[in-house]
């Protein structure tokens, strides 16, 4: 029976979502990076963004896909949400700036910018998407609430997209009513 009890313990590890490296509370690792708004180019840097208030990096492996398609178009529907909230969104991937340009109008429907993950990026907040024991290149599907103050407020990592816009909308939230 205890054997039982172990292996379920084991095998519901295996089926639990990935856990961000960066914990609720740490410090967000400052960046800044090249991405598309509305098919036009952009320039983020994390650290002036923050100055207006909380910010929403949402990780994706990689635009045009099933999974990352349907989360962009709810994000895109979730903005005014997020902007009465006062938070920016914006999302990161592997993926480079042409395909960005195109992701940002099509499927992002010009309601907020999605930019470029560099590797050092993705190190950096753990996000790498790891296959078969090897690393893809691309960014696991990660979310994360940076309060104005620069400390990650809510992680919520998962490949399933669902959840992604409720859970950092419903952070968020909880930011303006504090």
């Amino acid at each position: 029976m205890k054997r039982l009890l172990v292996l379920a313990c084991a095998l519901s590890a295996f089926a639990s979502p990935a856990l961000a490296a960066l914990p609720v509370g740490a410090k967000a690792p400052q960046f800044a990076t090249k991405g598309a708004l509305a098919g036009k180019d952009f320039a983020f840097d994390l650290r002036r963004a923050l100055a207006d208030g909380p910010v929403v990096l949402y990780f994706y492996p990689k635009a045009f896909t099933q999974g990352c398609t349907l989360e962009a178009n709810a994000f895109a529907e979730a903005m005014p949400q997020f902007q009465a909230a006062g938070a920016k969104v914006i999302g990161l991937s592997a993926d480079d700036l042409p395909t960005l340009r195109r992701f940002s109008t099509k499927e992002c429907r010009d309601a907020f910018p999605v930019a470029i993950a560099s590797p050092t990026v993705i190190k950096a907040y753990d996000v790498a998407l790891v296959r078969e024991g090897a690393k893809t290149g691309l960014s696991d599907r990660t979310s994360y609430v940076i309060g104005k103050n620069g400390r990650i407020i809510m992680v919520h990592s998962d490949l399933d997209w669902r959840e992604h816009v409720k859970r950092t909308l419903a952070a968020v939230k909880s930011l303006k009513s504090k």
